[in-house]
């Protein structure tokens, strides 16, 4: 156990990336639920906190962690006792920006690095999941606000649902395109107009990144084997 413990404590974006995909599989099978889906998020905030202050310890990191974390866990709680949609609306926002935050806290702790580590391997697709879901959550948001916001192939009229809208951000962030789920109101136009950004954005930076890093490891070996051709040259 004190090993599986230490390992998860080097390697805190794999078990973020880990519960995320799980939550992806485990949805499904909670249908409507807005209790087990409550719980599920209330988990995943959990880890998404332990993964913060595992890459990013430090006062301002707690502060904000607890700014934004404890909120969000009442609110979700509350979603549990009632089905208003307000608490929904309250939480959401909540757990929107304590993702966002986290998402930014994992690009700078790889940008911060020289060398990639396992662990940061893990992090370019535990922050690409991070950002999925901070958008999902602020289209929750936007379709309580301005009712109508999404439309789709199904239930045109009805309000999306957590997975539909979880759906349409992975391939709005992806680029992909293969939602059937449509933003049909300005404000939720908008929103996925900046998700397709920031996927662009994301992908070109991890790119010039891990690109920038390979580049520099490659002329350091160069520089170590023309050193010791010299020493030897000279000895």
């Amino acid at each position: 156990m004190p090993g599986v413990i230490e390992r998860a404590r080097r390697q805190p974006s794999a078990i973020l990336l880990a519960v995320q995909l799980l939550g992806v599989l485990i949805y499904p099978y909670l249908g409507e639920s807005r209790t087990g889906t409550s719980a599920v998020s209330l988990f995943g905030l959990l880890v998404l906190a332990l993964a913060v202050w595992s890459v990013e310890t430090t006062p301002w990191t707690v502060w904000v962690s607890i700014v934004l974390g404890v909120p969000a866990v009442i609110f979700t709680l509350c979603q549990i006792a009632s089905t208003a949609d307000v608490w929904h609306a309250w939480g959401s926002a909540f757990e929107a920006a304590f993702y966002f935050y986290a998402a930014g806290s994992l690009i700078a702790y790889m940008l911060a690095d020289r060398t990639i580590t396992r662990d940061e391997l893990f992090a370019v697709g535990a922050t690409f999941t991070l950002l999925a879901w901070a958008f999902a959550h602020l289209f929750t948001v936007t379709q309580v606000v301005w009712p109508g916001s999404f439309t789709a192939a199904v239930h045109a009229d009805a309000p999306r649902t957590w997975m539909e809208l979880l759906f349409l951000s992975f391939t709005t962030l992806s680029s992909t395109g293969l939602s059937d789920v449509v933003p049909v109101r300005p404000h939720a136009r908008s929103f996925v107009m900046i998700e397709q950004l920031a996927g662009l954005a994301y992908v070109a930076m991890v790119v010039s990144w891990m690109v920038g890093l390979t580049v520099a490891r490659a002329r350091a070996r160069d520089e170590v084997a023309r050193a010791r051709a010299e020493h030897d040259e000279v000895g």
